[in-house]
């Protein structure tokens, strides 16, 4: 196990502290392991969601989109094939 260096309280409200005593005891570890694992879990949510918002910067950077006409087009035809999917008239 590591050595934990802080220490630190929190002030919970009782539906948090009963998920937090219910996972605690599902996953068989500590409280404090619930709350190492959420944050982790956390943070690599928000780096996947910034990894995506790069991807996208990058795609627009890079010139390579639909031009309107071409993305009009695709949209119509979307459109359209949906609507026939439907029985729509």
């Amino acid at each position: 196990m590591k050595h934990m260096t802080y220490r630190t309280t929190f002030a919970l409200d009782k539906g948090t502290m009963g998920r937090l005593k219910r996972l605690s005891g599902a996953w068989h570890v500590s409280q404090a392991e619930v709350v190492r694992r959420a944050i982790a879990l956390a943070e690599e949510k928000v780096t996947a969601e910034t990894d995506a918002a790069d991807v996208l910067r990058a795609l627009h950077e890079s010139g390579k989109l639909l031009v309107r006409e071409q993305a009009e087009a695709y949209l119509t035809e979307t459109r359209e094939s949906r609507r026939s999917w439907r029985g729509d008239t």
